[in-house]
C-alpha cells in the first residue's frame, strides 16, 4: 500500500493539502469542536452505550 501513503504524503505537501490541515487544526483548537469529534468517535466505537437499545446516530 505504499502508492495510497505517497499520495497522501503529496496531497498534504501541495496547497490545497496544507489550507486541509490548517483548517483542521483550527477545528481542533475549538472546544465544542473537540466535543462534537469526541462524541463521533466514541459512537462510531460503539463504547459508552450501557442501555443496549437501539443506535441512533
Amino acid at each position: 500500500m505504499p502508492g495510497i501513503i505517497s499520495k497522501l504524503k503529496s496531497y498534504a505537501r501541495s496547497p490545497q493539502g496544507r489550507r486541509t490541515i490548517a483548517r483542521g487544526r483550527q477545528q481542533a483548537a475549538n472546544p465544542r469542536r473537540r466535543s462534537q469529534a469526541r462524541s463521533l468517535l466514541g459512537r462510531l466505537r460503539g463504547g459508552g452505550r450501557g442501555h443496549g437499545g437501539a443506535r441512533r446516530y
